[in-house]
């Protein structure tokens, strides 16, 4: 590799020691000029070697004019990861590229022990690398001393603040120094990014790679369309016929992932789970299984679509399709890294070909659309690979070669090499049948199974009252039957049983394995039966019966229009204004009845009566209602009841409705209650001095109440 001026003489050497060639692109933008010593905001494609950007960008602000580190009590730079193993990745990238220059890089990842991430701070460091929880969390402990800090990178900084990390990560940069570097780097750079880096950053360089904006030309990007009900048989068949050695495949939840990782497991693939769930031990012994090779698939959430770098992943596989198209191309990004090829596939289900079709221009990618693999395709390929295995043109020494010659003279090279045949067969796990999927024009149309000519019927024990469909029913029979979808013709589903036809060359067979598989499976049994003796029977909907809310149709009819060509009211008389018609009015009874010296006038049904005989005064408005001539004047009487008795402030009965008649104190105030009790609010047409006595004026029914 050619020294680059700028790169640090103890990475340098390093780098050459692992084999760097040549500089990526966004390994090269980080050591321009305009990027020394500055704030950096970087966005490049995913497996650019961000990690190796930021650690030789760094160098120098760590290093200064040494070649290798002193003792630091305290740490040098801090470098943010949004996930466990991103942050464990790290530090193993850092560890390599630091070696030389003798740095002490040490982990605070959320799962691990934190009193040994504790003793580490303590003995001193010279990197700390971890997650925005678990380094906040040494923060407020004291425990990590953040006074020395030069440096800060946050890597894959969009990751974070989708994980709801933000308000810990303001806490990390708030409480760095201020002459620090603050580098930011990221696949995309959403407007929140921006944000982060305009109140953190101080006159950040901008960088981006032209690769950035272009297809990853090192993935092969094919979307496959399936029947829905096909979707985990096409992920079988996908991996089959690949048979990548270290393959990855995405799933939405964790249910996802455990139901999977099972249904793989039993087939014999060597899969391993990787999802929130597992502790951060079962994470990574997970992950180094798929580097050690014990495992060749993993089935893994989104967690492990950004920044985990697995050498040797040739297949990414989307079993569930992404959320939106950064999640595409993060999860695409786990293969074609460091400039090896590698293949994405996209599972999609028939129904979801238009959300794919948004996902891949939002992420501006050009996917290959066909088909998932058949089942001859798949024994095509397998025998592609027997044929050129690179076992049989490799060089034995002589200890192999005598054994060969023993088995060659006990047994046939014909017998030999079937037993080889059989034994690899049986450590594959087997391929799936999947369901034809209709050609682009007729997928609107049912698909509908012509009957065979002179083929056998037979019946099994489930129809409509049982649910049955052709889509459970189909791989049903040939499970059971040991046949192809094409040996199945017509299928008639009936009130409790259905009718299917099985192809005539093939029908004694299907017999057989029936048998041989005891009649059925479960509560279903198929048996000989006769073929139907016309088309079934079609259900005719019987009209619902009419109710007497239902509504008739309305019948428009025509109104007759009035003659609208004449003048206004040209027809009608004229009638004189208000003003000049009020001598025309008849004279009210109210009117005939006013006195101005007996007040206001009063309604017929308020017309006055003689005062009682004990002086009280009738009210204005309605009648007392009369007493019993018993003349005990304390009950009222309604209806020939007896009312309540009420009692004066002496306690004596009184006659319903007379006044309480305050006692005249000594320079007593006007309407101040001086005896026992409690006080009657005086009428409201008297005017006592308070404002709450005083008459409202109002207009209406009530005029002249308070």
């Amino acid at each position: 590799m050619t020294t680059h001026s700028r790169i640090a003489p103890a990475l340098a050497r390093a780098l050459e020691g692992k084999g760097y060639t040549n500089l990526t692109e966004v390994q090269q933008a980080v050591l321009t000029d305009e990027a020394d010593g500055a704030d950096l905001l970087v966005s490049a494609q995913t497996g650019s070697g961000k990690t190796v950007a930021f650690g030789i960008a760094i160098a120098p602000t760590l290093l200064k004019d040494e070649e290798r580190f002193d003792y630091a009590a305290a740490p040098l730079a801090l470098v943010v990861a949004p996930t466990r193993e991103l942050a464990l990745q790290v530090q193993r990238e850092l560890l390599w590229l630091y070696g030389e220059a003798g740095a002490r890089i040490v982990s605070c990842v959320g799962g691990m022990d934190a009193r040994s991430e504790r003793k580490a701070l303590e003995r001193g460091c010279h990197i700390v690398v971890g997650t925005p929880g678990r380094l906040r969390d040494h923060i407020e402990r004291r425990s990590l001393d953040m006074s020395s800090l030069r440096a800060v990178v946050l890597d894959e900084a969009d990751e974070m603040l989708d994980f709801g990390f933000r308000e810990d990560l303001e806490f990390i940069l708030e409480g760095a120094p201020e002459d620090r570097r603050t580098l930011l780097f990221s696949a995309t750079v959403p407007k929140s990014i921006a944000d982060i880096a305009r109140r953190y950053q101080r006159d950040a360089v901008r960088l981006s790679t032209v690769s950035e904006r272009q297809q990853h030309a090192d993935i092969e990007y094919r979307a496959l369309s399936v029947s829905p009900s096909d979707r985990e048989n096409a992920l079988i068949n996908v991996l089959r016929f690949y048979e990548a050695e270290r393959a990855i495949v995405f799933c939405a939840t964790r249910e996802g992932v455990n139901r999977l990782s099972a249904r793989l497991g039993n087939r014999g693939f060597a899969a391993v789970a990787l999802s929130g769930e597992l502790s951060q031990k079962e994470r990574t012994h997970a992950l180094q299984a798929l580097r050690d090779g014990r495992a060749r698939v993993c089935i893994a959430t989104d967690v492990a679509a950004r920044g985990l770098d697995l050498p040797g992943l040739e297949l990414v596989v989307h079993s569930d399709l992404p959320t939106n198209s950064d999640v595409l191309k993060h999860r695409s990004g786990r293969t074609g890294r460091a400039g090896q090829q590698g293949v994405c596939v996209m599972i999609v289900p028939q129904n979801q070909r238009g959300r794919m079709n948004r996902l891949l221009r939002g992420a501006h990618i050009e996917a290959q659309w066909g088909e998932a693999p058949s089942l001859n395709d798949i024994k095509e390929k397998d025998r592609e690979r027997l044929l050129n295995d690179p076992s049989l043109h490799e060089t034995y020494d002589d200890d192999v070669l005598a054994e060969a010659r023993e088995l060659l003279t006990l047994h046939s090279a014909e017998q030999i090499a079937a037993a080889f045949l059989n034994r690899m067969q049986s450590t594959t796990p087997s391929a799936e049948d999947l369901m034809e999927m209709p050609a682009a024009n007729e997928r609107s149309k049912p698909a509908r199974r012509e009957p065979f000519v002179g083929g056998a019927w037979f019946k099994l024990t489930a129809g409509r009252n049982q649910r049955a469909e052709p889509r459970w029913l189909l791989p049903l029979i040939c499970r059971i039957g040991d046949v192809t979808r094409k040996e199945v013709g017509a299928i008639e589903i009936e009130t409790n049983e259905t009718l299917f036809e099985i192809e005539a060359a093939h029908a004694e067979r299907f017999q057989a394995a029936v048998a041989k598989s005891g009649g059925g499976e479960g509560t279903i049994y198929i048996t000989p039966a006769n073929a139907p003796s016309g088309k079934p029977k079609e259900r005719v909907r019987e009209e619902r019966p009419k109710r007497k809310f239902d509504r008739k149709p309305e019948t428009r009819t025509e109104r007759p229009q009035p003659d609208r060509s004449a003048q206004p009211y040209q027809d009608k008389p004229f009638r004189k204004p208000r003003n000049e018609r009020a001598d025309e009015r008849p004279a009210s009874p109210r009117a005939s009845q006013y006195n101005p010296d007996d007040g206001p006038p009063r309604r017929p049904h308020e017309q006055a009566e003689p005062a009682a005989s004990d002086n009280h005064p009738r009210k204005a408005f309605g009648g007392k209602p009369k007493f019993r001539d018993d003349g005990d004047k304390s009950k009222r009487s309604f209806a020939g009841k007896p009312g309540p008795k009420k009692k004066a402030n002496d306690g004596d009965s009184r006659p319903f409705g007379a006044k309480i008649q305050p006692a005249p104190g000594k320079d007593a105030p006007k309407g101040q209650f001086k005896g026992k009790g409690k006080p009657k609010p005086r009428r409201a047409n008297y005017d006592d001095g308070n404002a709450s006595f005083k008459r409202v004026k109002r207009n209406g029914p009530n005029k002249g109440r308070s």
